[in-house]
């Protein structure tokens, strides 16, 4: 097969979807590769390292997406890709197509097979392809959130982890998933106070053994309310497969936060877990509500693109290469990935989406 990979289009995104070994691997399988020209230079991958292995270099994204069958890349495509792809592409990456009816009707117009990163599941209802970009945004989170609670970047001027004859910042953080595990457990290691919800038992137990300052509660609405009005940082990791998320944090909450707090969505590719969410990007990635900063970003791992293209070029590169064999769609791990087909939505999570 003719595989392509194309430069992101987003917003500041630096991410490649698939590395030069991983392409090398894919050669070896029999597989032609393509990369669109300068696609690797923002994670440290110039064209040579790729043409080395036995890619070849497309000298735009017409020439790419003109040659290529199936087009594999990090985030979905927006209205410069939409142009170049065709009926006859299968299209390989995240989708988030539950808060995005525009994109859903585009994609359906052009009638190709889409297959969404976020979507796919493995028989004990992991999600391999959507789990490292979750650590990174995780990390990023909590990281982010304490450099915007710095009072030139308009916080309350709060140092998170306090020291001697200071009291300790708090965060809370929505979700003990993978991104909300990650970001609750860097923000325990800096000494901070952490208060974690969940409604899965176990991860509520699991999250109790990530430090004594962290508190594992079950995600009551006025339980919520409750550590949200005192919080310094809050994290919104709350994740429905392939759904909508849906408003844990609402604007009353945000209301009831002191001046210069700080909201970080990662669930915003998703539509956003705060009723005052909406997307932005690296480039303006914050906004304030009654008082409090709001940072929305998209593509967060984007911003750190050496890492993040070596974690998702791993653990797609085996989906990849099952997608590539002509009887993929006997896969059944591959076909939960499988969102929209020939002008039609696929996903039960998607079917009932206004459009």
């Amino acid at each position: 097969m003719r595989i392509g990979v194309p430069s992101e289009t987003k917003t500041l995104e630096g991410r490649v979807a698939l590395v030069p070994a991983a392409c090398a691997d894919l050669i070896r399988h029999g597989h032609e590769v393509y990369l669109q020209s300068g696609a690797g230079e923002k994670s440290g991958f110039a064209n040579e390292r790729y043409t080395r292995v036995g890619v070849k270099i497309a000298k735009d994204a017409a020439a790419l997406y003109g040659k290529a069958e199936m087009i594999v890349k990090v985030k979905e495509p927006i209205e410069g890709d939409l142009k170049l792809l065709e009926k006859r592409h299968l299209l390989f990456c995240y989708l988030h197509l539950a808060p995005d009816p525009k994109l859903t009707k585009a994609l359906l117009k052009i009638g190709l097979t889409g297959v969404a990163f976020e979507s796919v599941q493995e028989v004990d209802g992991s999600l391999p392809l959507l789990t490292p970009m979750s650590v990174v945004a995780g990390k990023l989170a909590t990281q982010v959130g304490t450099t915007l609670l710095h009072q030139p970047h308009g916080g309350k001027g709060k140092l998170l982890g306090g020291l001697a004859a200071t009291e300790r910042g708090k965060v809370v953080v929505l979700g003990a998933g993978v991104a909300g595990g990650n970001a609750a457990k860097l923000a325990a290691r800096g000494g901070v106070n952490v208060v974690v919800f969940d409604k899965r038992p176990d991860r509520l137990a699991q999250a109790r053994g990530w430090g004594d300052n962290v508190t594992a509660l079950y995600a009551y609405e006025s339980a919520v309310a409750e550590e949200v009005a005192t919080a310094d940082l809050v994290v919104g990791a709350v994740l429905v497969p392939s759904a909508r998320a849906p408003h844990v944090v609402t604007r009353k909450m945000v209301k009831s936060m002191e001046k210069g707090s700080v909201l970080v969505d990662i669930s915003i590719d998703q539509g956003g877990c705060f009723e005052t969410s909406k997307p932005t990007t690296w480039k303006d990635p914050t906004y304030v509500v009654d008082g409090v900063t709001h940072f929305c970003v998209t593509n967060m791992p984007g911003a750190v693109p050496q890492t993040s293209s070596q974690a998702i070029s791993a653990a797609i590169l085996p989906y990849v290469t099952r997608l590539a064999q002509k009887n993929w769609r006997k896969d059944a791990i591959l076909a939960s990935g499988l969102n929209v087909d020939g002008g039609e939505i696929v996903h039960p999570a998607l079917k009932g989406m206004k459009l």
